[in-house]
């Protein structure tokens, strides 16, 4: 992704970022004011999107920014836990909003929200398939697929407002009609809303202890990136290669053997042919660190070599 084009993506995520904070903040002050449970569910929804979107901002990637993988694991795993902290959090929230909409249900509920309730409820919904189209559209048209995949997986905060709007809006007819019973639209709305937050909270956890938790790949992956590496032209020898799972990609670290007696531009192209040919079979692979040592005649064929044993040893990202 070039600069102006990253620059583009980044703008769209700042404004789903922006956006999911005024509507969380909209639909929680007048939730509160004109007593509606409905929508204050749907605001927490809003706060769990916008803690997504920061996400969907981070996955981005800068043109030319280095690949540092010590920190690139630790800080996966801390916005991993942090992911779980908001998820467990927004839970907890709207599980406490459920529970006073069933105390409403059970004690009677006598009045429908106040009717501006129904304004911001609809504004929401608007604001939200608006981010959703513009945020999608930017992604195609950027080819930025982090961004594509992120505006999907927000695509329940349309189904939230959707749903606090048929329990707000019901609960208004029924007041209009003089039907008492519609008034328990509006905290069945919520409790709706409360099963969605926990669905999406059930996956984000799901994906996020994957993303803890690195696993190294079967042995017959393994075996075939192997054998890919072998087949380019200039390596003699494949002396290690590790490769992990992180949540749904995989990192690959591996050290080849080249003829000692060539340049150390032509040991870099070798690499950069090796790293070409993994990334381009294996879609899979987020990004590939070789190593490049001379060959070593007296050992032929083996697997496993000392890396502090060598320090001529190259290191291409």
């Amino acid at each position: 992704m070039s600069d102006e084009r990253f620059q583009k993506a980044e703008v769209a995520a700042w404004i789903g970022i922006g956006g999911n904070i005024g509507l969380t903040v909209l639909k929680g002050v007048v939730g509160v004011m004109a007593g509606s449970r409905s929508l204050l569910a749907d605001a927490v929804h809003s706060a769990s999107d916008t803690a997504g979107s920061f996400a969907s901002l981070r996955s981005l990637k800068a043109p030319g920014t280095p690949v540092d993988h010590g920190r690139s694991y630790g800080r996966d795993k801390a916005e991993s836990i942090a992911a779980i902290l908001i998820a467990v959090i927004m839970t907890i929230i709207s599980v406490e909003i459920s529970m006073n909409a069933v105390k409403d249900m059970v004690s009677g509920v006598r009045k429908a929200p106040e009717s501006y309730a129904l304004i911001a409820v609809i504004a929401s919904l608007v604001c939200k398939e608006v981010m959703f189209r513009y945020n999608y559209w930017v992604g195609k048209k950027l080819g930025s697929r982090d961004l594509v995949t992120g505006t999907w997986e927000h695509r329940s905060g349309v189904y939230s407002s959707i749903m606090a709007l048929a329990g707000v809006g019901g609960a208004l007819i029924g007041e209009k009609m003089g039907w008492g019973f519609m008034y328990y639209l509006d905290p069945a709305a919520a409790v709706a809303v409360t099963l969605l937050i926990v669905k999406n909270s059930y996956g984000v956890i799901t994906d996020a202890l994957q993303k803890t938790m690195d696993r190294a790949l079967h042995q017959e992956d393994a075996r075939d990136m192997i054998d890919a590496v072998q087949g380019v032209k200039g390596v003699i020898s494949v002396e290690d290669l590790r490769a992990r799972e992180h949540g749904h990609y995989v990192i690959v670290e591996l050290r080849i053997s080249v003829n000692p007696r060539i340049s150390v531009l032509e040991g870099n192209e070798i690499a950069r042919s090796v790293k070409y040919q993994l990334m381009k079979k294996f879609i899979h692979l987020s990004d590939v660190t070789i190593h490049v040592f001379p060959y070593d005649s007296g050992y032929p064929y083996k697997h496993s070599i000392d890396a502090a044993a060598n320090d001529s040893a190259q290191m291409l990202h």
